[in-house]
């Protein structure tokens, strides 16, 4: 370890170590947590999200399009929490280096926390906006491979990950002997069921 950064990292006081080591900590998963967003793998990570609803009918009105609107914002998710502690610790530990009393730093930290929290969950609230926005012909889909994104409950509705028209999108789906499939199963589309709906039967059932 080089003499420079002991000799910095013993000038700090223990709160400070603390917080530095732990902005370290989820400075990691952050990035692990963006990249693997960038390369599609993100459907698996969102199985701990907490979800403040579903909407299970297959037939939508104005009212049903709103209230599924309302519940696919979800602010506490793996990627949110992560944002929060990531942007808390280093505003912590960097408030404290510059002199901030302490509360005053943990309090600006907090703040920065739940601004990403929140900033995160806009993002990719509006993401997958943005990709249900390409199911509107969902026999591209069929005979695809897909992963179950939120449970299908038995004799119910839940939703699933697919490419549409070579789009990855989040697509409402029910299973084809209407048996439980809980989230990241894969799973393979047979049938469209109308515009935003689609039948699946798991991968292994097929082999």
């Amino acid at each position: 370890m080089p003499e420079w950064f002991s000799n910095w990292w013993n000038s700090l006081t223990p709160l400070n170590q603390t917080f530095y080591g732990a902005a370290g900590f989820f400075g990691i998963l952050f990035l692990w947590q963006l990249v693997a967003a960038l390369i599609g793998m993100s459907g698996e990570a969102d199985v701990g999200e907490v979800d403040f609803g579903d909407v299970h009918d297959v037939d939508y009105d104005a009212g049903a399009e709103a209230a599924e609107s309302i519940a696919s914002f979800k602010v506490l998710s793996i990627r949110s929490i992560i944002s929060f502690f990531t942007l808390f610790t280093w505003g912590g530990a960097l408030y404290l280096n510059w002199g901030y009393p302490r509360q005053t730093a943990i309090t600006y930290s907090v703040l920065w926390g739940l601004a990403g929290m929140f900033s995160v969950a806009l993002i990719f609230w509006g993401l997958r906006k943005l990709t249900k926005a390409g199911t509107s012909d969902l026999r591209t889909c069929i005979g695809k491979p897909g992963t179950v994104y939120l449970d299908i409950p038995e004799d119910g509705m839940g939703e699933v990950r697919v490419t549409v028209s070579g789009v990855v999108s989040y697509v409402k789906a029910r299973s084809a002997d209407g048996k439980e499939l809980k989230a990241g199963t894969p799973i393979r589309v047979v049938r469209r069921l109308d515009q935003t709906t689609v039948e699946v039967v798991p991968v292994e059932e097929e082999e």
